[in-house]
């Protein structure tokens, strides 16, 4: 069964600007994006630094881990399911989806690492579970 994607995946392959963060996840890579000018991370992945509107830009590889900021888990759904911040090693924070665990174990300030999950087009898509 496919898990619940979160986030922007509709454009995944089709916007150049995200491109390398979609091919990243299809190689079990976690992509980022880090300003030149002030060597802040920060996501979600696109061509221009949210803190100087400049397109002087990189990308790299994450190390896959963080910890759990917050999540909030939909017991009702069929399935449930659980959506969180990640708040990775590099220092920004990522909206993403838990899998692969108890969700009534969940706590804030967990340490989780990333797992990358098919969705029904073939694309992959990064969840997180406890590390």
């Amino acid at each position: 069964m496919a898990e619940r994607t979160i986030g922007f995946v509709g454009d995944a392959g089709s916007n150049p600007e995200t491109k390398p963060y979609w091919d990243g996840c299809n190689a079990g890579k976690l992509m980022l994006t880090r300003c030149k000018d002030t060597g802040k991370v920060f996501t979600y992945p696109r061509g221009v630094s949210p803190f100087t509107l400049s397109a002087n830009v990189e990308w790299f590889e994450a190390k896959g881990t963080g910890v759990l900021y917050s999540y909030s888990t939909m017991e009702r759904a069929n399935p449930p399911y659980t959506i969180a911040y990640v708040t990775l090693d590099e220092g920004t924070t990522m909206m993403t989806g838990i899998t692969d665990t108890d969700a009534s174990k969940l706590k804030i300030g967990q340490k989780v690492k990333v797992v990358f999950k098919d969705t029904e087009t073939g694309q992959k898509v990064p969840f997180f579970t406890p590390a």
